[in-house]
């Protein structure tokens, strides 16, 4: 991004989705096989997405998952279809995961109101790629990341004069000890230098379009023609050789293109979770079911979670950062192993039609 060659951008994006194929398809045999081990049920997650910046929370979506297992399916419903870089739609969703089925047909999303369906492509279409590129040649490069180097966790307490330790009833079922998560830092490292002073105008606007409510437009969507970025202008050339740059010392090379416009920042997060030994579900078990739908970014972040080491018991109410502005509440509000899940939920219903464009980012 930093020399502006699309030709580039696009060879690396088709490379790392290539091998993120590869290791799902490395996964998948041991993943069905864990799913087949599990017993059958049903589950509700519900998701309060919250702010600390002003007026923020106001437009944040909350959401409940109904989550239906059997052999190694899952059918996941939602009404938010997914929820990323304060973006989201609404909706009646179903997602449906078959392991049985090959790769490229295991995954389905439904429209329950338009009634339609599209397979969840395997590979990205030659479109979709020049769309991705163009999306990353336009916007900041961030890298955002939750560092847990120095974390740790601490019984919640409550009490003026005589402390005690905090424990609450989850759903009303879940007898639960609260935990303080001590050293939760989201680290974050942003690059521009490839933006012309036009992008970054836009971008301005975008954003404060979507604090105040707006939804994101591409041009496709208002019906204008759609322009590929070309290759921006090479940079200033070097003097340094290649085996300088390979001698220098790691975190300090020299620089080979434009001039950096970089900015790293940091936040600290208060979070807290609810740990129970009453919940039915282990961890490595919520880890399975989450790999078949980690690709949804919110979910992604509660997997991210899930795999630290936590205090004894199993998570059932987690308060956590998912984007540099955003939190999530995440609450396991019901769940029992069930005997009598229909095979119904897991097809498409025959009077679905197919549309491979109804999700276009999936």
């Amino acid at each position: 991004l930093n020399f502006g060659l699309p030709s580039t951008v696009s060879s690396l994006l088709r490379k790392l989705k290539q091998q993120a194929r590869e290791q799902m398809d490395q996964r998948r045999p041991n993943l069905v096989k864990a799913l087949n081990q599990m017993g059958d049920f049903y589950m509700e997650l519900k998701w309060d997405f919250h702010s600390w910046v002003p007026l923020i929370s106001r437009i944040l979506p909350s959401d409940v998952c109904k989550i239906h297992k059997s052999g190694c399916s899952i059918r996941l419903d939602t009404t938010l279809v997914d929820f990323s870089d304060m973006r989201w739609e609404r909706g009646d969703i179903s997602f449906i995961f078959r392991g049985e089925n090959p790769p490229k047909d295991s995954l389905t999303a439904l429209d329950n109101e338009c009634r339609c369906y599209q397979h969840v492509r395997h590979e990205e279409t030659e479109l979709e790629i020049e769309d991705e590129v163009d999306i990353l040649m336009s916007s900041d490069i961030l890298a955002a990341q939750m560092s847990t180097k120095g974390i740790s966790f601490t019984k919640a307490q409550s009490g003026w004069i005589f402390r005690e330790d905090r424990r609450e009833t989850v759903a009303g079922v879940y007898d639960s000890d609260l935990y303080t998560i001590n050293g939760l830092t989201l680290e974050q490292r942003k690059r521009r230098e490839h933006l012309s002073r036009d992008d970054l105008q836009k971008n301005k606007a975008l954003m404060e379009s979507l604090t105040k409510g707006g939804q994101a437009q591409n041009a496709e969507q208002n019906g204008g023609e759609i322009f590929r970025r070309a290759s921006l202008q090479p940079p200033p050339t070097t003097s340094i050789t290649w085996e300088e740059y390979i001698a220098a010392d790691t975190g300090q090379y020299p620089n080979l293109g434009r001039e950096l416009v970089y900015k790293e920042s940091s936040k600290h997060f208060k979070a807290t979770v609810a740990m129970s030994k009453d919940f039915p579900l282990s961890i490595d078990m919520l880890l399975n079911v989450l790999e078949v739908i980690a690709p949804f970014k919110h979910f992604s972040k509660l997997r991210e979670f899930v795999t630290l080491k936590l205090p004894s018991g199993f998570p059932v109410k987690i308060d956590i950062p998912i984007l540099p502005t955003v939190s999530a509440k995440i609450t396991f509000q019901k769940f029992e192993f069930r005997d009598d899940i229909s095979p119904d939920l897991f097809t498409i219903p025959e009077d679905y039609k197919e549309d491979a464009m109804r999700f276009p980012d999936l």
